[in-house]
């Protein structure tokens, strides 16, 4: 990843004017860290949306469930909950697709702090956090957030069973 952050410019200017050159890597670093910092912002957008949704869905079932007698077979239960599967899928691909893009512009941080006067994510705090290897420092919340998908396709799943098998 290193070989392809830096480019080829021309250093004769660089070369004459250090300050001109540790200002352009403060900006660039700074605006990196604030982009990174929005893909957190809609990773977070992404996360409220998606469990306003499910919640709403949960609520609409428990509205509907004495109504669910009158689905005949019950079998039909299946086209809605695999719709709504769909829906889980697609919000655990794109937790995984922020959690991606996430670590690769962190990545680009730590390797823009060794050009700075300090390190203080990659080389402090990340490495102080155990790099997000040692569960009893840090559990990342990439971990967390997609876990909770899961949940809510296994519920989605036992409520369909429940309804296809048991309420006869």
């Amino acid at each position: 990843m290193e070989e392809n952050l830096w480019t080829n410019i021309d250093n004769t200017e660089y070369s004459q004017n250090k300050e001109l050159y540790q200002n352009h890597i403060l900006e660039q670093y700074k605006m990196y860290v604030e982009m990174a910092d929005r893909i957190s912002s809609r990773r977070n957008l992404a996360n409220i949306f998606f469990l306003t949704l499910n919640t709403t869905i949960l609520g609409a079932i428990g509205f509907l469930f004495e109504k669910i007698q009158l689905v005949k077979p019950e079998w039909l239960v299946i086209f809605p909950l695999f719709s709504i599967l769909i829906l889980i899928v697609v919000w655990w691909w794109l937790l995984r697709s922020y959690r991606n893009i996430n670590s690769a512009k962190f990545r680009v941080v730590g390797l823009l702090e060794k050009r700075l006067p300090s390190s203080p994510y990659w080389s402090a705090e990340w490495k102080e956090l155990g790099e997000g290897k040692d569960l009893k420092k840090y559990l990342p919340l990439t971990v967390l957030e997609t876990i909770v998908p899961v949940v809510f396709g296994i519920l989605y799943i036992m409520i369909g069973l429940f309804v296809i098998f048991w309420m006869k």
